[in-house]
């Protein structure tokens, strides 16, 4: 992503605790439209969750996609344990029966060295796994009671991943983002989604200026 995107971005969110960090976008992919998405809050508190999955689902309906939040489709059971990779398989196999195309992945990760998570970032042009494997490896985030300590910032990321029928179901987008001290939860949600949505409006991802001419169902334009 340009340098003068990640400015506007910082300058459109003003003095809110919520900031842009890295911005990852796969280069072989121009733009992405999908027709139905998953939106997938991964985090312990559960009233966080469906504020955060209500919200940004509301946004994907005024701009005219559908999506669905993940609290109507895992039921309490599926997020309290640890789930094997045939499981999940299982999931993504029932996303694209009901005709859904992409993933929206926001998971809240507490980080104690900033340095060396914004050097992480830096090695995502090597990554290409897919939902599965992203949410195997952080899943003890819904259920380990241990797993946050007290930190005064939180580091979230937000991937965007395909789904497409005889496509591969690869990472599109990748985002990492702060948040200091978020004591207003409603603000801090609000923040973040415009924040998401403005960046993946300006990388043409599923939300884009210009409609005209919009692809098919799924399409990766490369």
């Amino acid at each position: 992503m340009k340098k003068w995107i990640v400015i506007l971005l910082m300058a459109l969110m003003g003095c809110s605790s919520v900031e842009l960090v890295e911005n990852w976008k796969n280069p072989d992919i121009v733009l992405f439209h999908a027709e139905k998405v998953l939106l997938v809050g991964m985090t312990q508190n559960m009233d966080a969750r469906e504020a955060y999955e209500t919200k940004l689902y509301r946004e994907f309906k005024k701009r005219g996609v559908k999506s669905m939040r993940s609290i109507d489709l895992f039921d309490v059971e599926f997020t309290s344990s640890e789930r094997s990779e045939e499981e999940l398989a299982a999931v993504e196999q029932q996303l694209l029966d009901k005709d859904f195309d992409a993933i929206l992945f926001t998971k809240v990760v507490g980080m104690e060295n900033i340095e060396s998570f914004r050097k992480s970032m830096a090695n995502l042009d090597e990554y290409y796994g897919g939902f599965e494997e992203d949410y195997l490896q952080h899943q003890n985030i819904y259920y380990d009671s241990e797993y946050y300590e007290d930190y005064s910032i939180y580091h979230t990321e937000t991937s965007l991943y395909c789904i497409c029928v005889e496509k591969k179901r690869e990472l599109i987008w990748r985002s990492s983002i702060d948040i200091s001290d978020p004591i207003n939860v409603k603000k801090t949600i609000d923040d973040y989604i415009k924040l998401v949505v403005l960046a993946m409006e300006e990388q043409d991802l599923i939300f884009r200026k210009e409609t005209k001419n919009q692809s098919a169902k799924g399409t990766l334009i490369l």
